[in-house]
């Protein structure tokens, strides 16, 4: 039973990449808005049920793979080395994805890439929520982090529950923007490499000096009781 059920496995994750490197190449080659579930059933030669079986929705297929920031930040607070305290962990991140995204645009694919996506309005709120989400995952991360940076004789927020959803909205804008921009630099010709080597310099001293301010935001404490946080009742 278990040759059989690795044989499964195998196989289903085979099917799953098919469906995905299909669908990402005629994404490419015809626009987002202009393929249909069907045609890349049709192009990866299964039915349309075997698509939806591994991927809820066709915006969900086109950012398979592709959007591993929306956990970066959340998984960098966690994971950080003993001793290191929460924002230096998120500032490194934050640092190192600005200069890869950026970087990355140097290739002919990073760059289709983006385009598909500007030219999408459905890609384009879909990311939207990608980011609201990737705000919402790192804030639980600060949440429960900050409790092992007492330990290490790190300041703390004196209201996590306030601080961390405001430090995660805060620094993931700042990094965000700083992308969005030189994105447009890259689009007019500027070198990738040269445009990711400069937006890091400036996010290192922009975040830097949020880090070194930053209990304008952990010395905030809310006068009310903090209501419970679920999901369905965020609204972005």
């Amino acid at each position: 039973m278990g040759d059989l059920g690795d044989r499964r496995a195998r196989k289903k994750a085979a099917t799953r990449e098919l469906i995905r490197t299909t669908a990402h190449r005629l994404f490419a080659q015809h626009g987002f808005d202009t393929i249909t579930i069907a045609d890349v059933a049709r192009e990866a030669d299964v039915v349309v049920q075997t698509v939806f079986n591994h991927f809820a929705t066709k915006e969900e297929l086109f950012f398979d793979g592709r959007a591993f920031w929306v956990d970066g930040p959340a998984t960098a607070v966690r994971d950080r080395p003993a001793g290191v305290d929460v924002l230096s962990a998120l500032r490194s991140h934050l640092l190192r994805f600005i200069a890869t995204d950026l970087g990355s645009l140097c290739t002919a694919e990073q760059r289709g890439y983006r385009a598909t996506v500007s030219a999408s309005e459905t890609l384009r709120m879909y990311e939207r929520g990608l980011v609201f989400e990737a705000e919402y995952r790192l804030a639980d991360a600060l949440r429960e982090s900050w409790a092992d940076d007492a330990e290490f004789g790190h300041v703390v927020p004196s209201d996590p529950a306030t601080s961390a959803p405001l430090t995660a909205a805060l620094w993931l804008a700042a990094a965000r923007v700083l992308v969005v921009e030189n994105r447009l630099r890259v689009a007019d010709g500027h070198p990738a490499a040269e445009v990711a080597a400069n937006a890091e310099e400036l996010a290192d001293r922009l975040l830097g000096r949020m880090q070194a301010g930053s209990a304008a935001v952990t010395d905030l404490r809310t006068p009310l009781s903090t209501p419970a946080r679920t999901r369905d009742r965020r609204v972005s």
